[in-house]
């Protein structure tokens, strides 16, 4: 089952998406791609990197012997289809096709797959924009707008062993799998949990495999998860926002 939440007439939605139709508690809502926002609200944002053994060695890491992660805040969340704004402050944009889990109830201290299973509303994709020429990865990747994310959560899926690509300009950068990650999901949402408290909306995302090239205004960025959905949007120079 796939969740997403859409303007409608009676404002903002949640729930069950199919073929262009939204199914809440109350009604139906036709909505198109463009309605869609992103599928939840995180508090904040829990990202692993240096979790695909391709990168580490495109970036010269060293591989970790545990979940190696960075956090990003509310004010990071971007929603799918809207342009990613080319921010004026670095020359040096890029992107990472992620595969990320939504937190369904609070909670903290999980063990094992089951446990953690029990308590993730579901999957969706993450775009973990990267500014690559600022100091320090606060700076580089914990700013307004850096977390595109949606457009759907799929709640029935392993997100072990499924593909990704990613299209730049219709050009493929990204092409792997998620068996390629040296940490799987379960055991890293646990590892996380030891640390902190998830509430619900909460997203985990869980590491990009390489990612050669940056980015430019005017080109598209969609990133596809098998059985989970396409992110897509298309970056613009400043001053054209969209609005």
């Amino acid at each position: 089952m796939k969740l997403a939440r859409a303007e409608t007439p009676d404002g903002v939605r949640t729930g069950e998406y199919d073929d262009g139709a939204l199914h809440t508690g109350t009604g139906s809502y036709e909505v198109s791609p463009e309605d869609l926002l992103a599928p939840c609200e995180p508090g904040t944002f829990y990202c692993v990197g240096r979790n695909f053994a391709e990168k580490i060695d495109q970036m010269d890491y060293d591989v970790p012997d545990r979940p190696d992660w960075f956090i990003k805040p509310a004010v990071s969340l971007h929603h799918p289809g809207d342009p990613i704004v080319y921010p004026e402050w670095t020359e040096e944009l890029t992107y990472a096709g992620e595969l990320a889990a939504v937190v369904d109830e609070e909670c903290t201290d999980l063990e094992g797959e089951s446990e953690v299973r029990d308590v993730l509303r579901g999957w969706t994709v993450l775009n973990d924009l990267d500014a690559l020429d600022q100091e320090r990865r606060t700076a580089r990747k914990a700013f307004d707008g850096s977390a595109p994310l949606g457009p759907v959560i799929e709640t029935d899926i392993d997100p072990r062993g499924i593909d990704i690509e990613t299209y730049v300009g219709g050009e493929l950068r990204q092409d792997a799998t998620t068996d390629w990650m040296i940490f799987d999901p379960y055991e890293t949402v646990a590892f996380l949990s030891e640390r902190y408290t998830f509430r619900p909306g909460d997203v985990i995302s869980f590491g990009s495999p390489a990612n050669p090239g940056l980015l430019e205004p005017g080109q598209e960025v969609a990133i596809t998860y098998e059985g989970v959905g396409t992110l897509r949007n298309t970056v613009v120079a400043p001053g054209d926002g969209g609005e």
